[in-house]
């Protein structure tokens, strides 16, 4: 009787246990919820940095401007000669560039400045949302809303989906290049419903809504010609077509793209993860971490945003309308900075456009001209990097004050 029992209440247990969602939160460590300034003093903390030098002005009247006079612009002369191994041979050959120097500087830039991918990386599956004819100018395109939905069976207590638009010429006789850029990933055209289908729309509302507030009722029988929903205005049914402000101005570049044969996709780096240091526990970084605070080298939003550049083109790679062998990737100001990454990191990519990348882009570190090193370290884009580059803006000499009184190298 004793192990009839025993054995009912194994059962009994093992079907509660199995009735347990796997995802239940207590399975998993809560995300770590910081401020961006608090997840900043972590990483300084681990670093042992006890301050950091103060960046330029953007105003030209203050004491502190950046620098924009050439003739002042470089202190730095002597720069490393990038055709020199750590051990001081020469590269001589296209062998010794690839198989030696290159990787030599890949293993400083993600050390120190952008960070590492970490070695396990949930999958992305891409799917279809939407799929319509629309129009970009007088051309017509296939628009397709897509999602890269990130496998988080690992930590389900963080969701992550890469929003992209893809927009191709729907009369083209092949494959066409595509011009990847990193932005809002919204349909250039979205098709509308025509008139009668509106007018059901409509009449369906009204109904509902009479029908649920004796109040909103009484306004639509005051009003007994208005319609909630209207066709979309300021819109230009061909997708981009400007009115009369915008005659003289250049067709928008996505226009150009079209009429020049390419197509394009818009991929939103926010959707991948998000520009701020308290973001860094959430998105794509915090899922692989589980929530917890980023080390000194994990990898910083620029090359988050590059690796979700990368899935996008992952999906490109499966589209028969699209030339993979020529998507190109394109980004200005801190997405210039991730453009010029993921072309960097990610050789698939057939070309870049750079626009305005600044420090932590296409600019010498250590040129005294705009944008400085100091200017990346503070809690505004801090997390765009590495954990390891504030050191390079860190103020050691102190004098007993405590005061800055020197530069850290």
């Amino acid at each position: 009787m004793k192990k009839s029992l025993l054995l009912l209440l194994i059962l009994i247990c093992s079907r509660l246990v199995a009735q347990q969602p796997m995802g239940s939160s207590g399975q998993y460590p809560q995300p770590v919820q910081f401020t961006a300034a608090q997840d900043h003093q972590n990483m300084m903390d681990q670093l042992e940095i006890k301050r950091l030098r103060p960046g330029p002005s953007g105003n030209e009247s203050a004491p502190n401007h950046a620098n924009y006079d050439e003739s002042i612009a470089n202190p730095y002369p002597d720069l490393p000669d990038l055709l020199t191994l750590k051990n001081g041979k020469k590269v001589a050959t296209p062998e010794i560039w690839w198989k030696q120097r290159r990787p030599e500087i890949v293993e400083y830039m993600e050390k120190e400045v952008y960070g590492r991918l970490p070695k396990k990386i949930p999958a992305v599956k891409w799917t279809v949302d939407i799929s319509e004819r629309e129009m970009v100018g007088f051309i017509p395109v296939i628009a397709k809303k897509l999602t890269g939905h990130i496998d988080n069976s690992g930590y389900p207590l963080i969701d992550v989906n890469i929003s992209m638009v893809l927009v191709m010429p729907a009369n083209a006789k092949g494959p066409v290049p595509v011009l990847m850029m990193f932005g809002m990933a919204n349909l250039p055209a979205p098709v509308q419903p025509n008139l009668s289908e509106l007018e059901l729309i409509n009449q369906t509302f009204r109904k509902l809504l009479s029908e649920r507030d004796p109040e909103v009722k009484a306004i639509f029988d005051k009003y007994p010609a208005y319609n909630p929903i209207t066709r979309a205005t300021g819109t230009s049914p061909f997708g981009g077509m400007g009115g009369q402000a915008n005659a003289n101005a250049d067709p928008p570049s996505t226009q150009q793209l079209i009429a020049a044969g390419w197509g394009y996709a818009m991929i939103d780096p926010s959707s991948i993860q998000a520009d701020n240091g308290a973001g860094l526990t959430r998105g794509i970084i915090g899922l692989v971490n589980k929530g917890q605070p980023r080390n000194p080298d994990d990898w910083g939003a620029l090359r988050a945003w590059a690796w979700g550049a990368a899935r996008g083109l992952d999906y490109l790679e499966t589209d028969s309308a699209v030339d993979a062998k020529h998507v190109g990737i394109e980004g200005v100001s801190r997405y210039g900075k991730a453009a010029l990454v993921t072309l960097a990191f990610e050789e698939r990519f057939a070309m870049v456009l750079v626009g305005s990348s600044g420090k932590g882009g296409a600019t010498l570190y250590r040129r005294n001209f705009g944008e400085a090193v100091e200017s990346l370290t503070g809690t505004g884009e801090y997390h765009w990097m590495a954990g390891n580059y504030l050191k390079y803006s860190a103020a050691k000499w102190l004098d007993q004050k405590g005061s800055y009184i020197g530069p850290a190298d």
